[in-house]
C-alpha cells in the first residue's frame, strides 16, 4: 500500500460541466473510501433510518445517541452509476458519540473480486459475495473510542486473513479472520490505547507482517502466527495515517500535538526497533495529523496536520526536496494523496482537488473545484477517479 495507481491515467483538470461522467447521489453519510472491483464500486453510508431527528446533518449523533442509523452497503454500477445491489447490516443507535467531522461510516471496505467485507465497527462486520448475498457476518461488542470522537480503522487483507485492529480505551487486540468463513484464525491481545489507522500488510524476506500503530506502541506481527516481531514508539496521542512501505522500509507518521516521522528498516526490526538500528531515519515536524503519506517513486509526500501545506521527501535518505508547500485554494484536508502518471493529487474538505507535477520540485498542474466536501480518498481505475463526497460519488473521465 503506497497512494500510487501504477496503470492509472485519470483527467488533470475537471469541475462540475467537465470530465465528470457521471454523478449519483448517496443519501447518507460517510467517510469511507470506495472499493473498487470489475465492474462495480462499493460504497458504505449510514442513513439515518425512519423517525430519526437528526436527518443525518454536521451535528448528528455528536452528543446524544438517539437517532437510529441505517448502516448500509451498496453495489453500484462504473458505467452509468447506477446502483446494483444495497444491503441493510443493521438499523440502530449508536452506543456512543462521535467527532463532528467524523461520520458513523468511516472504515473503508475491502474487496479481492470474490468477496466484499465490510466493518461498520462496532456495528458489525459483513462479508457478502459481488452479487451481495450475505457469507457471514461477526461482531465484537462495542468500542470505546479516546474522546468519544468516532470510529475509522478499517479492515485489511491479505490472501485468505482479514486482518482487524480493536483498538480502544480499554481491553483491544489484534485479530486474523478467514475471509471465507469469518472463523477467528488468532488473536493478540493489546493495550496500548485507541488507533483510528489501517494496519499495513507488508511482506518481507518471504514473511508477511501486520505494521499496527497506535498510541503507547507501534507493533509488527507475523501474519501467519501473531507472533510480536518487533515494536517502536506510538504515533501520537492520536494516530490516525496509515503506514506506507517499499523497498524493504515501512514508513511511520503521526502529527496530532507533534511531529513523527520513522523509516523503519525491515531488515534490521527486531524487538525494540530503536535498539536494534533499524530506524533508517527520522522526521520531526510538518507530519500528517488524518491524511496517510503518499510513497510514489521514491518520493515520500504528506500534509501539514490537515492543512494545505505539502512536504515531499527522498524516501531513502529523508532529504527535504520541499517542505510546507502551500497549495492555494485548498482547505481541510482528510482524505490521502494519490499518484498516477506522474501526477500527485490532493483533495480537499472543500471540493477543491490540487494536481501536483511529482518530483523534487512543486509544480501545479492543476486546481479543481466540485460543488461537494471529500474527506474520503480518491479511488483511480485506469482513466477513471472516483471520489465519495458528502452528498454525491461522482465519476471524472475523459472516456
Amino acid at each position: 500500500m503506497t497512494g500510487e495507481a501504477p496503470h492509472g491515467d485519470p483527467p488533470v483538470r475537471w469541475s462540475e460541466n467537465e470530465n465528470v461522467r457521471w454523478k449519483v447521489a448517496i443519501p447518507g453519510r460517510g467517510h469511507a473510501t470506495p472499493a473498487v472491483w470489475g465492474d462495480r464500486i462499493f460504497v458504505l453510508t449510514a442513513v439515518p433510518a425512519e423517525g430519526s431527528d437528526s436527518g443525518g446533518g454536521a451535528l448528528s449523533g455528536l452528543f446524544g445517541r438517539g437517532d437510529r442509523f441505517s448502516y448500509e452497503v451498496r453495489a453500484i454500477n462504473r458505467t452509468d452509476g447506477n446502483l446494483i445491489w444495497r444491503r441493510v447490516t443493521r438499523v440502530e443507535a449508536p452506543h456512543d458519540s462521535r467527532h463532528n467531522d467524523a461520520s458513523w461510516a468511516s472504515c473503508s471496505p475491502v474487496t479481492d473480486g470474490e468477496h466484499i467485507i465490510a466493518s461498520f465497527g462496532s456495528r458489525g462486520f459483513y462479508c457478502y459475495d459481488m452479487d451481495g448475498n450475505l457469507q457471514w457476518e461477526k461482531d465484537f461488542g462495542d468500542l470505546r473510542i479516546r474522546f468519544s470522537w468516532g470510529e475509522g480503522s478499517s479492515p485489511a487483507l491479505s490472501g485468505n486473513k482479514l486482518v482487524v485492529t480493536w483498538d480502544q480505551m480499554g481491553s483491544s487486540f489484534v485479530a486474523v479472520l478467514d475471509k471465507s468463513t469469518g472463523k477467528e484464525l488468532w488473536r493478540e491481545n493489546r493495550s496500548d490505547g485507541t488507533s483510528w489507522t489501517t494496519p499495513l500488510i507488508v511482506e518481507h524476506n518471504g514473511r508477511k507482517q501486520i505494521v499496527a500503530p497506535s498510541i503507547a506502541r507501534t507493533r509488527s506481527y507475523d501474519l501467519d502466527t501473531g507472533k510480536e516481531l518487533w515494536t517502536t514508539r506510538g504515533m501520537t496521542a492520536n494516530p490516525i495515517p496509515t503506514p506506507v512501505s517499499a523497498d524493504g522500509i515501512v514508513y511511520l507518521m503521526g502529527g496530532y500535538r507533534e511531529s513523527v516521522l520513522q523509516a523503519i528498516s525491515l531488515d534490521k526490526a527486531r524487538g525494540d526497533a530503536s535498539r536494534s538500528g533499524a530506524i533508517v531515519w527520522d522526521y520531526t515536524s510538518d507530519t500528517p495529523y488524518v491524511p496517510s503519506p503518499l510513497l510514489y517513486n521514491g518520493n515520500l509526500y504528506f500534509l501539514k496536520s490537515n492543512q494545505n501545506m505539502f512536504s515531499c521527501l527522498d524516501a531513502a535518505t529523508g532529504k527535504s526536496y520541499y517542505s510546507r508547500e502551500r497549495l492555494d485554494g485548498l482547505r481541510g484536508v482528510y482524505s490521502s494523496p494519490v499518484a498516477a502518471k506522474g501526477r500527485v493529487y490532493v483533495m480537499g474538505r472543500n471540493g477543491v482537488c490540487v494536481v501536483i507535477r511529482h518530483g523534487p520540485r512543486p509544480e501545479v498542474l492543476a486546481t479543481n473545484r466540485l460543488d461537494d466536501s471529500f474527506s474520503a480518498s480518491p479511488v483511480i481505475v485506469g482513466k477513471d477517479m472516483y471520489l465519495r463526497g458528502e452528498n454525491y460519488l461522482y465519476c471524472i473521465s475523459t472516456e
